[in-house]
């Protein structure tokens, strides 16, 4: 399978402060991957490397080509990014929020896709007219992630998509992760504090350590391995 999305040696600083030393990973078409570590070991700054929202060195490819420039030029080509957070426009209503999802698109299909959105979404359809405020911190991290998915991208990044949030609603939101995935061949790079659903979800994951990959592979084959879980994982 090739890799959609490639990062070699990629370094990061905020200020003085390096947050990424020379990290490599890849993302291949169609592949769900993780990305693993305590807090400050670089996962957020990995996925603003890509969006561009940090300045960095190293190579960064997308489907082959060198990614350069910031959020809005990795969006129209194909790079949905939902931080953490979620970051919805609270005092915009639902279906406003999805029509700012699809600003790199100057096609006729929004309406089409607002619909495509509620079949996975269902809510979506009766809270349209609803200010995204006022929907419970689940519901808000669904609109987000309906919003970036307005955009069709090719490649999906989730930043702790998890945080603050029932385990019930988080299992429900990896489950509409797996959905797009096995439906519409979505690649998705996604940071992720809770070790144990994130190996459950991705094929592959690499986990970072103060900047660094400290170790990768299948996800299968990490959550195998008592040294790696114990270290690294916290189970």
């Amino acid at each position: 399978m090739s890799a959609l999305l490639e990062l070699r040696d990629v370094e990061a600083r905020y200020g003085p402060v390096q947050a990424l030393r020379g990290v490599s990973l890849e993302v291949p078409e169609g592949a769900i991957v993780a990305v693993l570590g305590a807090n400050g070991a670089g996962k957020t700054t990995t996925l603003r490397a890509v969006s561009g929202t940090v300045r960095r060195s190293g190579e960064i490819l997308f489907a082959g080509k060198p990614l350069h420039g910031g959020p809005e030029a990795t969006a129209k080509l194909g790079i949905a990014h939902v931080p953490e957070g979620r970051g919805t426009f609270v005092d915009l209503t639902v279906t406003e929020n999805l029509r700012i999802g699809a600003y790199t698109r100057r096609d006729r299909g929004l309406r089409a896709d607002i619909e495509r959105m509620a079949g996975y979404f269902p809510w979506i359809h009766e809270r349209g007219g609803q200010r995204a405020g006022t929907l419970s911190g689940g519901e808000q991290q669904m609109l987000a992630l309906a919003r970036a998915l307005m955009s069709r991208p090719r490649l999906l990044m989730l930043d702790e998509p998890s945080l603050g949030l029932a385990p019930l609603v988080v299992r429900e939101i990896f489950r509409l992760v797996r959905e797009l995935n096995e439906k519409e061949g979505l690649a998705v790079l996604v940071v992720e504090q809770d070790a144990r659903i994130a190996l459950e979800t991705a094929a592959s994951a690499y986990v970072l350590e103060v900047g660094r990959v400290a170790v990768s592979g299948a996800s299968a084959d990490l959550r195998e391995d008592e040294v790696v879980r114990r270290s690294y994982l916290g189970y």
